[in-house]
């Protein structure tokens, strides 16, 4: 029966992938992200919800609370914090839990942001426990202590800051702690983006890039773009370069579809990697359920890797169901293989 599929060697830095990849640091990139609330598409809820928080916080002349978003990587978290700091006027602070590594680091920030400025920490998850702890008199009471001296001789002193907003941005918000995650007042979860969404998104960002493009090849992006702008956009890029080399420049659904080819993009958006994921459980564990260790040992990949980058859409996609003892293969992904 598992005859049928093919195993595919896994990518590391697999073109469909949510996180951030270095070409997406390109100006060309970087200037299709929007600015405004205006030229934002999609997850109306939650743009109705900071449009209403942040009018009402600049009529109060006050910064806008603490906000979190959560999601999977791609959806539009660090851009909603953009959004947020050119909608309330203030300066923008980009930084990473990992990347604050001593108390110090977060300290050097927080002294230097003006009032009403906003500070972003992506993969706030990742804050040091150390460091955390400095956030916490931060965000509720707007200052920091430090400790001078030890011993006997150890003696207090509270700095005070500017009233500034933290927008933290998660994908596992279930490994923040509770006195962190608290202290936000507004939280935020990002879903998957509609087929709809998705071609608009690819028309603005193809308008943007100046190209042309014709409602089916919008289309057929958005179908492979896993539900996620950052992909598309990436995939477009792709698709762009394959149009200029081998074609005269124009895009076509032709030259959408061989590109990704190329790229081993299939028809949903699946890649090499989830293919091997899907194939290692039916072939190796007769279709689960078995512990995601098990199956990240017999990719040679890192655990994290499987749930933070290939599970979430395996997931919305049916083609994989979490259970108590372990991942399944679903009956909707033997179908797509073309296994009984």
């Amino acid at each position: 029966m598992t005859d049928k599929i093919l195993t595919f060697s896994s990518e590391k830095q697999s073109i469909v992938t949510g996180s951030a990849l270095p070409d997406d640091c390109e100006p060309d990139i970087i200037s299709l992200r929007p600015q405004h609330f205006s030229d934002y598409i999609g997850q109306p809820e939650m743009v109705e919800t900071l449009k209403i928080a942040i009018e009402a916080a600049k009529q109060r002349s006050e910064p806008i609370e603490h906000v979190l978003f959560h999601g999977p990587p791609g959806l539009g978290k660090t851009t909603m914090a953009h959004i947020i700091a050119s909608e309330m006027g203030g300066k923008l602070t980009v930084t990473s839990g990992p990347a604050l590594e001593k108390g110090g680091d977060l300290v050097g920030v927080l002294t230097h942001l003006g009032e009403g400025d906003i500070l972003f920490i992506d993969e706030i998850h990742r804050t040091p426990k150390a460091v955390e702890e400095f956030l916490y008199p931060a965000m509720e009471d707007f200052a920091i202590d430090f400790v001078f001296d030890k011993g006997v001789h150890a003696r207090s002193h509270r700095y005070r800051l500017k009233h500034f907003t933290l927008v933290g941005a998660t994908t596992r918000v279930g490994m923040l702690s509770s006195p962190l995650r608290d202290r936000f007042g507004i939280f935020k979860s990002l879903d998957f983006y509609s087929e709809n969404d998705l071609i608009n998104i690819t028309r603005r960002s193809a308008k943007l890039l100046g190209l042309s493009i014709d409602d089916e090849s919008a289309l057929e992006l958005a179908k492979r773009s896993r539900g996620t702008p950052r992909i598309v956009n990436r995939l477009l890029k792709r698709v762009r370069d394959y149009a200029q080399v081998r074609s005269d420049g124009t895009i076509s659904v032709e030259t959408v579809e061989a590109a990704l080819a190329l790229e081993g993009v299939d028809k949903v958006g699946l890649t090499n990697l989830d293919r091997s994921y899907i194939d290692t459980i039916i072939k190796f564990y007769n279709g689960g359920p078995v512990g995601i260790d098990a199956i990240a040992a017999t990719l040679q990949e890192e655990s994290d890797t499987l749930v933070d980058v290939v599970e979430p859409f395996l997931l919305k996609m049916g083609f994989i169901i979490r259970t108590s003892s372990g991942r399944k293969v679903s009956e909707t992904a033997y179908r797509h293989f073309g296994i009984k």
